[in-house]
């Protein structure tokens, strides 16, 4: 039965449609926008998407027709209706023609025009119930896993800035301990020069005596 409502709802799939048409295989896939560094490290939008946007997925395809023929109602109903266009679509018969000749034949089998579209309605509102499931389910994943990924994140943030505020430290230390290397340089430079002077004033003080006393020793030993 799945496989026979999938033929009502779905003609041809993706991939069969770029096999048969050059043209639909030629055309450019619709890029994705990737989120800039500005944007919110994580953003998921549950409204739905439009028409036309995106592949359909063959297991929602399949879960939503499931759904169908779980609420299929009985005796000749709209999807039945829908087979009997579907097997004079053929035809080249206009579309008002095929609807009508498509009515004509499923009053023969006990259906009104009412039943039909009060049997499309229900099973739109099978489908709609579906949308209302999968938003629940989308909602709750959002809060489950991206609401979870964006505590991390906060708290990835929180540790950069603690780890920032740090390096801001450091870098004002450093300046600090620069600063008193400087004036530890400078100490040194000046100590040195003390020590310096120190000795050569030590050393001339030496030398005066020093000599003074070789030259007398000198004298001695010539004259003794």
């Amino acid at each position: 039965m799945l496989k026979k409502l999938k033929s009502l709802f779905i003609v041809e799939d993706e991939e069969t449609k770029a096999k048969g048409n050059p043209k639909a295989a030629q055309t450019p896939k619709q890029e994705t926008s990737q989120p800039t560094p500005s944007e919110p490290a994580i953003k998921v939008d549950t409204t739905p998407t439009p028409k036309g946007e995106g592949k359909p997925d063959e297991k929602f395809v399949n879960r939503l027709l499931q759904a169908i023929e779980e609420a299929n109602l009985e005796g000749f109903d709209y999807l039945e209706y829908k087979q009997s266009l579907q097997s004079i679509d053929d035809m080249n018969m206009d579309e008002a023609t095929m609807f009508k000749s498509s009515l004509a034949m499923a009053k023969t089998m006990g259906a009104t025009p009412e039943k039909l579209v009060s049997s499309a309605q229900h099973y739109l509102n099978v489908l709609q119930k579906e949308e209302k499931k999968f938003q629940d389910a989308l909602t709750n994943q959002q809060q489950k896993v991206v609401s979870g990924r964006k505590l991390t994140i906060g708290k990835m943030q929180e540790t950069i800035a603690a780890k920032e505020a740090r390096i801001e430290e450091l870098k004002a230390e450093i300046v600090k301990d620069k600063e008193a290397l400087e004036a530890t340089q400078k100490a040194a430079d000046s100590d040195a020069s003390k020590i310096h002077l120190t000795k050569t004033g030590f050393y001339a003080a030496y030398h005066i005596v020093v000599d003074q006393i070789k030259a007398d020793l000198e004298k001695m030993q010539k004259h003794f």
